[in-house]
């Protein structure tokens, strides 16, 4: 009964984990992307295709046939994928959207950024045992050094001086990226209601994440869902001008947004 529990637990959590409008996560590619003139925040990356300003017309897909191919492949589901990205953006619009510009009025920014730094703090073991499973015992070393600091002079978290003071940075590792690295395919491109972009290999990553974390087990199900949302309002006003300028920058945002998670992955397991 209790394996039965947190089951459900673990599902729940991850469905209010991956909520509309993805803020935690698409917020890096609405960065990347909202201004398509310019390079990636990566020195190494390049333009992400299939963006453009408005009313200029889609760029040329100037890239190999052999990596469109691979691109196809990784979007075989791509009709279904577009009507399920389309209704996360609607839901997005006239749900998460308006909550979140509320919250950002009543927030101060400083405030948003206190939480999200504490969320932050709390999911330190997912990391940790992510950065100690792809070999990365460095990273492993300043993750667990960045919780001691930021749970103690950071008061539980919502201070950061492990960066602002020690420049000790940030080691962000997933299972999903553990899995890549064991030489695992990122499997079909996959976007399903309710949740984030991913591939299926990602998904699996998420999952196992998630059942790392001690707060899932220790924590009761409805103050986990109420924190889980509460964590995704905040993201998402945290970065409510970016995603505003991906989409009065973006001309077709599916492709964008797809192509630009598909790139931050391939690099994230480059490093």
């Amino acid at each position: 009964m209790k394996l039965w529990r947190c089951a459900v637990c673990t599902f729940v959590c991850a469905l209010v984990v991956f909520a509309v409008a993805p803020a935690g996560v698409l917020a890096q590619e609405a960065g990347e992307l909202a201004t398509p003139q310019s390079s990636l925040a990566d020195p190494t990356s390049e333009p992400v295709p299939n963006s453009t300003e408005p009313g200029k017309g889609a760029t040329e897909d100037r890239r190999p046939a052999g990596e469109r191919a691979e691109s196809e492949d990784f979007d075989r589901w791509e009709p279904f994928n577009d009507k399920t990205f389309e209704f996360n953006r609607r839901v997005d619009k006239y749900a998460l959207k308006p909550v979140a510009k509320a919250w950002k009025s009543v927030v101060p920014e400083r405030g948003q950024i206190m939480i999200s730094n504490a969320f932050d703090n709390l999911n330190v073991v997912p990391r940790v045992v992510n950065n100690l499973l792809q070999g990365k015992w460095n990273g492993a070393g300043r993750e667990v050094t960045r919780f001691v600091i930021n749970s103690t002079v950071g008061v539980g978290g919502v201070f950061d001086p492990a960066k602002d003071v020690w420049q000790i940075t940030k080691s962000p590792a997933d299972f999903g990226q553990t899995l890549g690295k064991w030489g695992n395919g990122p499997g079909p491109y996959l976007v399903l209601p309710f949740m984030e972009p991913l591939t299926v290999r990602d998904g699996v990553g998420r999952l196992v994440d998630q059942a790392m974390d001690p707060l899932t087990y220790v924590v009761p199900l409805v103050p986990a869902l109420i924190l889980r949302t509460g964590k995704t309002i905040n993201e998402r006003a945290l970065n409510y001008e970016l995603f505003s300028e991906f989409e009065e920058g973006v001309i077709d945002p599916y492709a964008a947004v797809r192509d630009g998670y598909l790139q931050r992955r391939e690099r994230m397991l480059s490093e």
